[in-house]
């Protein structure tokens, strides 16, 4: 409870929980070393099948979608926080994000789709993963704490998805605020940024004032609008989509957070992963809880009627023909 995790006695729990449970407790969890690269190659392609199938006279732009990444505590959650001007910090373990969230917001008439990533070293997977659904990545840097072994982790995992992104400079606001060192440390880490006469822009933001978000936000913009052929979609299509956060709720059971790639996600569709039924949208809601009859690309959604948690990083597709699913016994993800 000191962690804000709940659960049950016999309850088996993913690697990223015990890690923090472990640190709570004064221990440093480990594991075994796997190769997920094969698995997430897998998984793009499968996602890229599905959007490469689409002609492009049936794509319509959708909302970009944004990736927030970098160091544990360097105010990832916080910029998001102003960007949302909501505050979802008390609802998070010690102040670390557990599982990434997708949020929306909305700049000049446009909605922004957000995605947070953990920044606990535990993490490394679920960043990938919230690499490898995004259009733009904002890499956020403490203007006072520089350049850090997830920041370092977080330009690998962004350069090796060749996402276009932006440095924000956070906590300009801080007294021992060194703007110039950052720069300095970033370029020896393969990121130039226009202030050093490079290609990647540069945002000086304090989240915790809101200072530079404005500017920030139509950084995002502009991004969006040179990367503006490949931020489409087929709204008409049978929905696809990634899980970026499945839990089991106590009330209301398998709950997961699907972000909608392609297609349009139904009230009553059936959900299939991997050709296996998984059950029916029972009810799904927008990020602020609104309940939606339907989510068009570029949306994420909290969604009821899975019968079993499935696993982050999933493919989410709604069959042509229901029938073609086949029923089998599910394991949650928490029990693979």
């Amino acid at each position: 409870m000191r962690a804000g995790i709940l659960a049950a006695q016999n309850e088996r729990l993913d690697f990223e929980t015990t890690a923090i449970i472990a640190e709570e407790l004064g221990f440093k969890a480990s594991r075994e070393v796997e190769d997920t690269s094969k698995e997430a190659e897998i998984v793009d392609d499968r996602v890229k099948r599905i959007l490469e199938s689409d002609k492009p006279e049936d794509c319509v732009a959708r909302p970009p979608i944004v990736v927030v990444m970098g160091h544990v505590d360097h105010g990832k959650t916080k910029t998001l926080d102003a960007i949302r001007k909501t505050n979802v910090m008390a609802g998070e373990a010690g102040g670390i994000t557990q599982h990434i969230g997708a949020y929306q917001a909305e700049k000049k008439g446009r909605k922004l789709t957000f995605i947070d990533t953990p920044g606990h070293e535990a993490f490394t997977v679920m960043r990938s993963r919230g690499a490898r659904v995004a259009d733009i990545a904002i890499l956020v840097v403490a203007a006072d704490d520089g350049v850090q072994p997830q920041t370092k982790e977080a330009i690998n995992i962004i350069q090796a998805a060749h996402l276009p992104f932006i440095v924000a400079l956070n906590k300009m606001d801080k007294d021992d605020a060194d703007p110039e060192r950052v720069l300095a440390q970033l370029g020896e880490n393969g990121v130039t940024t226009e202030a050093w006469g490079g290609t990647v822009p540069i945002a000086k933001i304090a989240a915790k004032t809101g200072m530079g978000i404005d500017d920030l936000l139509d950084m995002i913009l502009l991004v969006a609008d040179m990367n503006a052929d490949r931020i489409v979609a087929n709204p008409t299509r049978h929905a696809a989509g990634t899980v970026i956060e499945a839990h089991v709720d106590k009330g209301e059971g398998p709950v997961a957070t699907v972000l909608v790639q392609a297609g349009t996600l139904k009230r009553n569709d059936y959900l299939g992963i991997e050709g296996a039924a998984y059950g029916r949208v029972r009810a799904m809601r927008d990020w602020t809880g609104v309940m939606l009859d339907e989510a068009p690309p570029g949306t994420p959604v909290k969604i009821l009627g899975f019968k079993v948690a499935p696993a982050v990083g999933d493919i989410m597709e709604v069959p042509e023909d229901p029938k073609t699913l086949e029923v089998k016994k599910l394991k949650s993800a928490r029990e693979v």
